[in-house]
């Protein structure tokens, strides 16, 4: 999906509406929702207090894209954050996600996360059923050590 420029917040709450027939409202798609962070939480701010529950998929780097920590923005605004984990070690993410903010991108992923657990009711790790099992092992252990839930999803395509 290309749009011709990015819809300022009245778009989109008109877009939205009164979301009638969703229980659920996802900011995901083809790039991460926290570039737009200041947006996302308005939109946030708007859905809840249609009373509807709210889910954030994300790569898991806003801190690293506002230069700050952001997970307690999102207390009382998000209700369940999805952050893809794409591996099990550093060093695998890095050979997957080939991510501007290099090295440390892992790392910071996982800080995330684990920040995430103390303000967000629901923080899920996500990865591919295509990894190793090793591998998923290893995931499930990062998700315990963080209090996370770990999700094993379907390849698509």
């Amino acid at each position: 999906m290309w749009l011709e420029k990015e819809p300022e917040l009245d778009e989109v709450i008109s877009a939205i509406g009164g979301a009638e027939g969703y229980d659920e409202i996802v900011f995901c798609g083809f790039g991460e929702p926290t570039e737009r962070l200041p947006l996302l939480l308005e939109v946030a701010g708007y859905l809840k207090s249609l009373n509807k529950k709210v889910r954030l998929n994300t790569n898991g780097l806003g801190d690293r894209i506002w230069n700050r920590p952001i997970a307690p923005e999102l207390a009382g605004l998000i209700d369940v954050v999805s952050v893809s984990l794409n591996a099990g070690d550093k060093e695998k993410y890095n050979e997957r996600c080939l991510s501007d903010f290099g090295e440390s991108a892992f790392d910071s992923v996982i800080k995330f996360a684990s920040d995430c657990v103390r303000y967000v009711p629901k923080v899920v790790l996500s990865v591919v059923d295509i990894l190793p099992e090793e591998e998923l092992k290893k995931c499930e252990l990062i998700a315990e050590e963080i209090g996370a839930d770990l999700r094993v999803r379907k390849l698509i395509g």
